[in-house]
């Protein structure tokens, strides 16, 4: 096939409408015609535009290769097999569009040809290995077209010219400063004003390189090492579509930011290590905008108790123990060598942030030039575009990963030298159990579990409410206190006036099934319980300002709706106010709806003896029978009950049909009762005694279903357990899909039924990859028939850095070019292709790659193939088989 025969056939207006599929035309414009845009914002099938899906993506991918063979006479057209193959590849070049880490303007500086090498690059090599040679040169030929016309989008959009001239000249100026930003940096000739730099750059690092913790019940010293403690979040910009951005990238680019970021989330923490950072004049590339720069923090809740200050007063302000040369300060700003960190904008009086405004406004007039500024606040604190007149971009900071939570609390340990085995340990109990790591949503809140977890030795509280208790005294009291937050005349709110508030507020969202409150009405149900409260001498708008700026617990997500930081304390909160209020009948109409479980389980919590019995009878009544069975003793009320045995969808007790939620739920509230009566509890356990464990696979499912990620709690470990019930039992805990479920399998990784590994092998697509592979799969010991699972290309490479396996099942769609790169040629002896084995291909010459590979078991009724490319060594097995894997392939 002549590359120059397709070029010259490929027909623009053939091929443009469908590349323009590939794009959005209402993406994340450039708005003001600053910056590059991202490529990958604009891709119809990535991100929050996405339009195409990936079935949609190779069906255009195929369509722009059939009428790029169309016009070619037949003597030049390939084969249908090698036309369907090239599109498959095709498709696969095109999705990596969405992996290219560049902006529209470096695209089409690389035009074409190197655009379309860049894409090949991030595909695997085996994606074209079973392509004929025809096939690649017709695969590049519609991949470079294509590349022509989306870089065609890109250059004709009227924003790109005007962004092309700013960047060209931003470039033109990055030159001229690279030669010059140091020496533009360095201090004055003056010497005095040189060696007074470097004794403040050293007591910046002393003032700031430690973290505070305040508001922890501990008896042990609450500072800790920045370096060690300090872990990197991501942000996120608030105009327009949310684009992630490290904190340490936080001012690449952006010379004034607002960050914007709940109690607790990091916020003054990030401003200590960006100060601290520069001080030391040892930063990484991601930090190359602060070389050469005199940092200043500045606590607003420290400056807001005078004057605010002129730049001459900065370091006096802050009780800064040197004494700055005359006019320094203001050299340093005039140079643009300033790195200003002012924090706290919710600290101030709100009747002082409008002047707090136009002190950061008239600064910024009178240093204009270079200077970097980071101003933070609480959300709720000032509204949208508050510094937009400043030319601010927003950003917030992001809730913690999975990931950040696990590095957190590793550093926090090592900077408290409290041992890495105290560290896992907590790291596994937040994992396990939900209620710990719904709380570990900032910092401040991961902090707490660590100090709690370290002062009671390595032992968190089972009771959840004490936990939740423990965690709002922080939030609503002693934080504030301990870092000096209340002046004389300031309205205070103590904790239990304010829990009582946000009762009330979770009381009316539970009521009327909302995750969020208008703001009108949360001030109208604070309007009505103040008058009550004589000890607050406010009105129901400063009371609801004070509970969304100083609380951390309650927030404004948008100008018109309050809402909680967490469901828990919704929950929480709701559940205490509904146990006051007795509105018991309330909880038992609403048992059977899963998005109030949590409420009532915090209700037996709440509730004292009676009221906690009331509300397990709510749940799964209580009849008595006044004939004592033959044994008892005379005069004690006894519980008829009769057990089902069928039906695991519900129980009976005398004829009445229990839905299993509601016994499920019961059993789980006796977790958190810390007393109940002895005849309701062996009630509730007399119903649940035939659910676990379950009897059988359809009741395991069930029980997952009904049961909720607290039923893992309850499931029976693998002692005691018959093969069939171990077997249902892996079933249910699989089918929960959570890290406390992971927790759970794991006892069974080694169990003597080939029927329960099986299920953990089949059972990995449903988890974490990572963390599913390093607790269950790299434990699953190998043997004659143990298949291992593998659902994506990531399986495959995890397998693969296990030191492979030989028996090896594959779900879903892979291309073989794919499983020809990712299985090992040494070790595959089983290969079983559970569905769409062959996506473009009817040869399996592919599989000669595998030389020691002696079974292929495929489903019934095969696609069709060409038996003859399958090597002569390998045994053909179809299966009906509808489980995870076949009985003995």
């Amino acid at each position: 096939m002549d590359p120059s025969v397709i070029a010259t056939r490929l027909g623009a207006a053939a091929l443009q409408p469908l590349v323009r599929k590939l794009l959005v035309a209402d993406g994340p414009g450039a708005g003001v015609v600053e910056r590059p845009v991202r490529m990958s914002g604009w891709l119809s099938f990535r991100g929050e535009k996405k339009q195409l899906s990936e079935k949609d993506l190779h069906k255009l991918a195929s369509e722009l290769v059939r009428r790029a063979v169309g016009p070619l006479p037949s003597s030049d057209r390939p084969a249908e097999d090698e036309t369907a193959a090239t599109a498959h590849a095709l498709a696969f070049t095109l999705h990596a569009l969405g992996d290219l880490d560049m902006d529209d303007i470096h695209a089409v500086e690389l035009g074409e040809g190197k655009l379309a090498d860049r894409l090949k690059e991030k595909v695997p090599p085996a994606t074209f290995l079973f392509l004929s040679q025809d096939a690649v040169v017709l695969h590049d030929a519609v991949l470079r077209v294509a590349c022509r016309h989306i870089l065609e989008f890109f250059s004709q959009r009227s924003t790109f010219v005007a962004r092309s001239l700013v960047e060209q000249t931003r470039r033109q100026g990055l030159i001229r400063s690279d030669t010059s930003t140091l020496l533009d940096r360095l201090p004055s000739i003056d010497s005095r004003d040189a060696e007074f730099e470097a004794r403040y750059a050293q007591q910046v690092i002393r003032r700031h390189s430690e973290l505070t913790i305040y508001g922890l019940d501990l008896r042990h010293a609450r500072e800790w090492q920045l370096d060690t403690a300090y872990i990197s979040l991501e942000t996120e910009t608030r105009q327009g579509p949310a684009v992630p951005v490290p904190t340490e990238r936080i001012l690449a680019g952006r010379d004034r930011v607002l960050l914007r970021g709940l109690a607790g989330s990091g916020k003054t923490t990030l401003l200590q290590w960006l100060a601290v950072s520069t001080a030391r004049e040892k930063l990484p590339d991601e930090l190359g905008a602060l070389r050469g720069r005199i940092p200043f923090v500045l606590p607003l809740r420290t400056l807001a108790r005078g004057k605010l200050p002129r730049p001459a007063e900065f370091l006096s302000s802050v009780s800064f123990p040197l004494t700055e040369p005359s006019g320094w300060a203001e050299r340093v700003l005039t140079a643009g060598r300033g790195l200003l960190l002012v924090d706290g904008v919710d600290e101030v009086p709100r009747d002082m942030r409008e002047a707090a405004r136009q002190w950061l406004h008239q600064l910024i007039a009178s240093f204009p030039e270079r200077n970097l500024w980071l101003v933070t606040t609480r959300p709720s604190a000032v509204h949208n575009d508050w510094l937009q007149s400043d030319t601010f971009e927003e950003l917030s900071l992001m809730p913690m990963t999975e990931e950040d939570i696990a590095a957190f609390i590793r550093r926090w340990h090592a900077a408290a030298h409290a041992g890495n085995e105290r560290a896992e340990a907590l790291l596994m109990a937040v994992r396990t159990k939900p209620y710990l790591g719904e709380l570990a949503v900032n910092p401040l809140m991961c902090g707490l579990l660590c100090a709690l977890h370290r002062e009671r030795h390595g032992f968190l509280p089972e009771d959840r409410k004490e936990l939740y208790d423990a965690a709002l005294a922080m939030l609503l009291e002693r934080r504030d206190l301990e870092r000096g937050m209340h002046r004389p005349g300031d309205l205070r709110i103590g904790k239990e006036p304010q829990i009582a508030l946000l009762q009330r507020i979770a009381h009316w969202m539970v009521r009327n099934d909302r995750s969020e409150m208008g703001r009108d009405d949360a001030h109208a149900v604070l309007a009505e319980h103040l008058p009550s409260m004589t000890h607050i001498d406010a009105d129901a708008e400063s009371v609801l300002r004070y509970l969304l700026d100083r609380s951390g617990v309650l927030r404004q997500p948008t100008a018109d709706t309050v809402d909680f930081i967490h469901r828990t304390f919704q929950d929480y909160l709701a559940a205490k106010a509904i146990v006051e209020a007795r509105d018991f009948p309330w909880l038992e109409n609403n048992a059977e709806n899963p998005q109030w479980e949590d409420v009532i389980r915090m209700a037996v919590a709440h509730g004292r003896p009676d009221e906690r019995a009331r509300i397990l009878r709510g749940l799964v009544p209580v009849l008595n029978d006044p004939r004592p069975p033959e044994g008892s003793s005379p005069g004690r009320p006894q519980l008829h009950f009769q057990r089902a045995r069928t039906a695991p969808a519900s129980r009976s007790v005398r004829g009445r049909r229990l839905p299993l939620r509601r016994v499920l739920l019961a059993r789980s509230c006796l977790d958190h009762a810390p007393e109940v009566d002895s005849m309701l509890q062996e009630h509730i356990l007399l119903l649940t005694r035939d659910l676990l464990p379950p009897s059988s696979h359809g009741a395991a499912r069930r029980l997952a279903e009904y049961g909720g990620p607290h039923l893992i709690t309850m499931l029976p470990g693998p002692d005691d357990l018959d093969d069939d019930q171990a077997e249902a039992c892996v079933i249910t805990a699989t089918r929960l899909a959570s890290n406390a479920a992971i927790a759970y399998l794991a006892g069974f990784r080694t169990h003597p039924s080939l029927a329960v590994r099986r299920q953990l092998a089949w059972s990995w697509h449903r988890f974490d990859c990572t963390t599913y592979a390093d607790e269950i799969i790299s434990h699953l010991p190998e043997d004659d028939e143990l298949y291992f699972t593998a659902a994506s290309t990531e399986h495959l490479l995890a397998l693969r850095a296990m030191g492979d396996r030989a028996r090896i099942q594959i779900l879903g769609k892979h291309h073989p070019g794919d499983l020809a790169s990712h299985l090992s040629p040494e070790r595959l002896t089983h290969l079983w292709l559970r569905e769409g084995y062959t996506t473009v291909f009817r040869s399996m010459n592919w599989l000669a790659r595998f030389p020691r590979l002696r079974t292929l078991v495929l489903p019934r009724p095969p696609h069709p193939l060409d038996a003859h490319t399958i090597p002569s060594s390998v045994q053909v097995v179809f299966t009906h088989q509808e489980g995870p894997e076949p009985l003995a392939p």
